[in-house]
């Protein structure tokens, strides 16, 4: 059987942000609800591909960090380098 290319985008990977941070980063292929992109502040639609991230490492445990994620456009997750969240 194949490997799916789609699949393998969603497994959890880890990404070192501009703050020196280490992330957990999922791509997903679209949701149920909307969500708010703290890059730009705009909606994320349902059924829109995505990111999702939090910091690796949380000083209130793995549930904290958990509860701290964030869904992001692509684009604004890829550009959170050259320009500050807006949220």
């Amino acid at each position: 059987m194949p490997l799916d290319p789609d699949r393998l985008r969603a497994l959890p990977r880890t990404e070192t942000g501009p703050d020196g941070e280490d992330y957990t980063v999922r791509q997903v292929r679209g949701s149920e609800k909307s969500y708010r992109c703290p890059g730009c502040d705009q909606l994320i639609p349902p059924g829109t591909a995505h990111v999702v991230a939090w910091r690796t490492e949380h000083l209130l445990g793995q549930q904290a960090a958990m509860d701290d994620r964030r869904h992001w456009h692509r684009a604004c997750w890829q550009a959170r380098g050259r320009r500050r969240p807006v949220r």
